[in-house]
């Protein structure tokens, strides 16, 4: 009875404690429908169904962490059918344990509890131990159509995710609206930009729970913008079908999301190389002094992209060969010469009726295109003229689609760039087709249907992308296609990479990249990039510096600018300019084994390769709020290596650093540069370093000052030579050879960087390596290389094992060499397998030792 009456306080105290959300419960429209009057309850055997004034509402656990919300008005649930949720996901079930009382009817899992008010109706799921997930704060409310559902907000409640929206990272305070736009030019407070990811991730106290909207109408969230107390999420339209699913890590909660909704693809390993773009590179001639400029520098490059200008007349799937004569031999030659070429591909199909034009010609054959509401073809101006678009809801419309690649792909065109997909349209103030386009749904899971671009808009570029990705797939099986997006949608990471679009030359779009990169990983979206330097207008020459040293530790690494603007290749701005930028683009090349193994993390796990520091580090702070929210602009790159920007890149005075607990190297010179102690009983507190005396120091390029342990920040003085870089303690880090391009075979040894942690714990010491051959599909069969190998100290004595490798493929090495950083022993004696060998030259690092590579592991005993 004190539950029952503690519940009730409780629902009346959110129910009136949320400014504006009593006052508008008792003034609504007469056509209003409340969801307060819970009419029937029935146990199912994943969960609970009830009937809720007249609507049905189904609550079912797909795993003991992972819970569905459908709810439908006039009895009816919503189609079980989704763009983004996979199958798979949707038909998984987990059995429950019923708790039913007079006052709530609901179930436990192992993991969570959830809880229908029989009152009000209203819903609140929290983990087994009463941790408060997620709480209704008023009842399901639908006018006509459109709904909306208020959530209680934490005082301490941060939220991550919604893909590439602008702004701060975390979402707290702000309000937001799903509607692919184009949006040249955008700025930090610019809504809605290009992509609709209606995914978010709720963290308080340390705990993390993810939120799937999948609805594909203009959708908006509002994270206490409305009200101090509630954030709330909407639709004007669609079904009511949502997602909860619990870490509480964040790394467990991006891992069912790439459960729900799919990882992204292992990519091509050239697409992590650097790449080199402009709108755009004609005639012919100019594309190969690109390259050869390129090589002619030794600056590492893997990708050319040819902007609309290659086309005819500005249409998709054609070649202008006045400008490009001898297309084909072009690709070939540049092939030779180790790039990769990408072609964009725009889904608007020119519309020259009796023009001999193959795509329109083939697709209106096939009526393939959208349709007006009296059916007639929709037909509106874009870059070729008067357009027409796919009607990508339709799978045989896909499959044709795909069929236009053939030519371009024997050609050897490497990868495609699917742009303008938001859909953009020219001379509408919209910027898109009209809400009454019809679009006909004709794909396996769906009912078939006609629909209005009403609700196809957000997931027409996703489509677009899907019907890219499987035609590549069919006309090469056992190739990995790479497609590029600017439109997408939740779960299109499983089709396309994609950058943050039309970006602008300036310092406030450079700090504004991360975040978006960081939300864009938290999304789905791993295989991300901003357009280096900016598309809109001319950098700065330190601009485009700093740019370029960014981007060279984030996933895709891609330089690109609009038509008329100043050159923006690594050469521009002379040769001093030049030398900082080739090193970094140098400095990614070594890292590749690094980096490539994060991806083929990502396509396992769904991890991101570019992190917020919460992600890795959820316990940093005593109070559990994210670290980021102290640290400006730094973010993990992979595992082990922390990028700190300047949170101000244009200014010019220190400014601190925060890092997470553990030691922390300096990567550049391998000395430690910080120690941060954790004592707290989450085994973390606010950071505070301890600092060894031998690593305050100064340097020429940049100056660091290590203050003593009273709780002084870690202080970075900025030059445009350095950007601050550092390895956490207990990584293994692979390093190779540099190479000018990701087909060169590395010449000389795999290099294992041992960061050795304090405490000198084989639990915390660790690293691997993958390798395949990084185009093929071969991995699935085994011909891939796995390495892992861990490190510990034992008495006076550091061991390091490296394990054997795992797969039939074999290494570009014959031998290793491994680098110890951190290691304070004077003794230089080593066996590998019981062995003497010899100390090689150590560079910046303690001890250095190389030794043949039998494949078969090895144990390094340094004495």
């Amino acid at each position: 009875m004190v539950f029952a009456m503690l519940r009730t306080i409780l629902c009346l105290a959110l129910l009136t404690g949320v400014p504006g959300i009593a006052q508008q419960t008792g003034a609504r429209d007469s056509n209003a429908l409340v969801l307060n009057h819970v009419e029937k309850v029935g146990a199912l055997a994943n969960g609970v169904s009830a009937t809720i004034s007249g609507a049905a509402v189904e609550i079912t656990a797909l795993r003991p962490d992972v819970i569905r919300i459908r709810t439908g008005r006039n009895h009816m649930l919503p189609e079980d059918a989704s763009w983004a949720v996979l199958p798979t996901a949707r038909a998984a079930r987990s059995e429950v344990e019923q708790d039913s009382t007079r006052e709530a009817v609901g179930f436990h899992t192992a993991v969570l509890r959830v809880l229908l008010d029989r009152r009000s109706g209203m819903l609140r799921v929290t983990d087994l131990a009463g941790h408060l997930l997620q709480q209704d704060v008023r009842p399901v409310e639908y006018h006509g159509s459109s709904f909306r559902l208020y959530k209680s907000m934490q005082p301490d409640e941060h939220f991550f995710g919604l893909g590439d929206k602008t702004g701060p990272l975390d979402r707290r305070n702000q309000a937001f609206t799903d509607w692919n736009t184009d949006s040249f030019g955008f700025q930090e407070s610019t809504d809605p930009i290009y992509k609709s990811i209606p995914f978010f991730i709720s963290f308080n106290e340390g705990r993390a729970l993810g939120v799937l909207f999948d609805n594909t109408f203009r959708s908006s969230f509002d994270f206490g913008k409305e009200s101090a107390n509630a954030y709330s999420f909407g639709a004007p339209d669609g079904p009511l079908d949502y997602y909860l699913f619990y870490g509480p890590t964040p790394r467990k909660v991006i891992e069912t999301y790439a459960w729900l909704t799919g990882p992204t693809p292992l990519p091509p390993l050239w697409t992590l190389g650097f790449q080199q773009s402009r709108y755009s590179y004609y005639p012919e001639s100019r594309v190969l002094a690109v390259a050869a400029r390129l090589r002619e520098d030794a600056i590492p490059a893997d990708a050319l992209y040819l902007d609309i200008d290659y086309q005819r007349e500005n249409r998709p799937f054609t070649v202008d060969e006045v400008r490009f004569p001898h297309f084909a031999a072009m690709i070939q030659q540049l092939a030779k010469e180790h790039f990769h070429v990408v072609a964009i591909t725009d889904l608007h199909i020119a519309h020259p009726p009796g023009a001999g034009y193959a795509p329109y010609d083939t697709g209106a054959a096939g009526d393939h295109f959208v349709k007006n509401p009296d059916g007639s073809t929709y037909v509106a101006p874009v870059w070729p003229g008067p357009a027409v678009f796919p009607d990508f809801t339709q799978a045989q419309t896909r499959a044709w689609w795909g069929t236009l690649y053939e030519g371009f792909y024997k050609d050897g065109i490497a990868g495609f760039w699917n742009d303008m997909n938001e859909p953009a349209v020219f001379k509408t103030p919209t910027k898109t087709m009209p809400d009454t386009v019809q679009h006909r749904i004709d794909e396996p899971g769906f009912k078939s249907r006609t629909a209005t671009h009403l609700e196809i808009h957000n997931v027409f570029g996703m489509e677009n992308t899907r019907a890219t990705y499987e035609g590549l797939l069919k006309l090469k099986p056992n190739e990995r296609p790479f497609v590029l997006t600017r439109a997408s949608y939740a779960g299109g990471q499983r089709y396309s990479a994609t950058w943050t679009g039309d970006n602008s030359s300036t310092w406030n779009h450079l700090r504004m990249t991360t975040p978006m990169l960081e939300n864009l990983g938290l999304s789905g979206f791993g295989m991300s990039g901003a357009d280096v330097g900016g598309f809109a207008g001319t950098p700065q020459p330190d601009l485009l510096t700093k740019w370029i040293q960014l981007a060279a530790f984030q996933p895709i690494d891609r330089d690109h600018t609009v038509k008329g603007s100043g050159d923006q290749e690594p050469w521009a701005h002379g040769i001093s300019q030049e030398s900082i930028r080739r090193h970094y683009i140098e400095e990614r090349y070594r890292l590749m084994p690094y980096l490539y193994t994060a991806a083929e993390e990502m396509s396992r796990t769904g991890m991101p390769i570019v992190r917020a520091l919460f992600l890795d580090f959820p316990n940093a702070t005593p109070d559990g709020h994210p670290l980021d929210l102290d640290a400006g602009g730094e973010f993990l790159f992979g595992p082990d290596l922390l990028v700190a920007p300047s949170p101000y890149p244009d200014e010019l005075d220190p400014y601190e650093v925060k890092l997470p607990p553990g030691d922390w190297y300096d990567y550049w010179t391998g000395q430690l540069a910080a120690r941060v102690k954790s004592t707290s009983s989450r085994d973390a507190e606010q950071p505070q370093l301890v600092t060894p005396p031998d690593t305050q120091r100064t340097q020429a390029a940049r100056e660091i000052t290590v203050p003593p342990p009273e709780a002084k920040p870690l202080m970075v003085t900025p030059t445009l030579e350095t950007l601050p870089v550092y390895v956490r303690g207990g990584a293994i880090l692979p390093i190779q050879p540099l190479v000018q391009s990701t087909e060169d075979r590395p010449e000389g040894p795999l290099s294992l960087r041992v960061y050795v942690p304090e405490d000198g714990s084989a639990s915390k010491c660790g690293g691997e390596v993958y390798l395949d051959d990084g185009i093929s599909f071969a991995f699935r069969s085994g011909q891939f290389l796995r390495m892992s190998s861990t490190c510990e100290v034992v008495g006076n004595e550091l061991h390091v094992h490296i394990g054997r490798h795992e797969g039939s493929f074999q290494p570009w090495w014959h031998d290793l060499r491994v680098e110890i950083y951190g290691w304070r022993s004077s003794a230089s004696l080593a066996t590998a397998n019981n062995k003497p060998v010899a100390e090689s030259s150590s560079g910046d690092s303690r001890f250095a030792f190389t030794f043949p590579d039998p494949g078969t592991g090895v144990e390094l005993v340094v004495k």
